[in-house]
């Protein structure tokens, strides 16, 4: 399957869009935001378990990524709330599930070979720091190689420069709308951004939280291999 996979492209997906489709276990269904591979494939999706739902314990070959967006979702290892950030890095294994349900940011086959590093963050807990202008917080998540992740709060009303994105931007709205000169959107607006590509991000009376990638389009991750034998049998 091949869903936005053309990462030279920039791709948007509102929450008007969101059509979610059942996966093979009974109670987990998923929005597919991009996808380059069959079942085992490089993915990045939103994910609903339904109470009670739940996979059999399983090996991540390609590494896994998680943010918790509402409920608690939790495995052998622990219970993680709304907020929750988590790395299951290449070779891992555990037997996820949820109680009473939960939606998560998923994110599979996108670590280097060299990403060992687990985590489990509750970003809840965690000190934030000024950001580059007045009105910006972040609280980074995890940075490899060139490749950073984090969380950005905007205040309402809050202008940054015009930049230029070298390996690439994916943003998830979490709450409030943010805009650029391309657009505005909502919370649980999805937006990747192509190599090179710039733009002049604000906020307006809402304000905004962002989960945010940069730098790992065309970085030489697990899952390009996905991206490659698709297109090579693209006709």
């Amino acid at each position: 399957m091949q869903l936005n996979s053309n990462f030279s492209q920039r791709a948007v997906i509102l929450p008007a869009d969101y059509k979610f489709v059942a996966s093979p276990l009974a109670g987990v269904s998923r929005m597919m935001l991009d996808r380059a591979g069959a079942e085992v494939a490089r993915a990045t999706s939103i994910v609903r378990y339904d109470a009670g739902s739940g996979y059999s314990s399983h090996t991540h070959d390609g590494g896994e990524e998680i943010l918790v967006l509402d409920g608690v979702f939790s495995d052998e290892h622990g219970d993680y709330p709304a907020g929750s950030y988590l790395r299951n890095p290449p070779g891992s294994s555990h037997q996820p599930f949820s109680e009473n349900g939960c939606t998560l940011l998923v994110k599979l086959w996108q670590f280097a070979a060299t990403d060992t590093q687990q985590l489990a963050i509750n970003t809840d807990q965690q000190q934030w720091r000024p950001g580059l202008v007045p009105g910006l917080s972040v609280l980074p998540l995890h940075e490899h190689d060139g490749v950073s992740t984090a969380l950005v709060r905007w205040a309402p009303d809050t202008q940054f420069n015009r930049h230029i994105h070298v390996g690439g931007e994916e943003i998830l709205v979490l709450e409030g709308l943010f805009c650029d000169e391309y657009g505005q959107y909502p919370a649980g607006s999805w937006i990747r951004s192509p190599r090179y590509s710039q733009h002049t991000p604000f906020t307006q009376a809402e304000g905004a939280l962002i989960y945010v990638k940069v730098g790992h389009l065309g970085a030489g991750l697990l899952g390009d291999k996905f991206i490659q034998s698709e297109q090579e049998t693209t006709p």
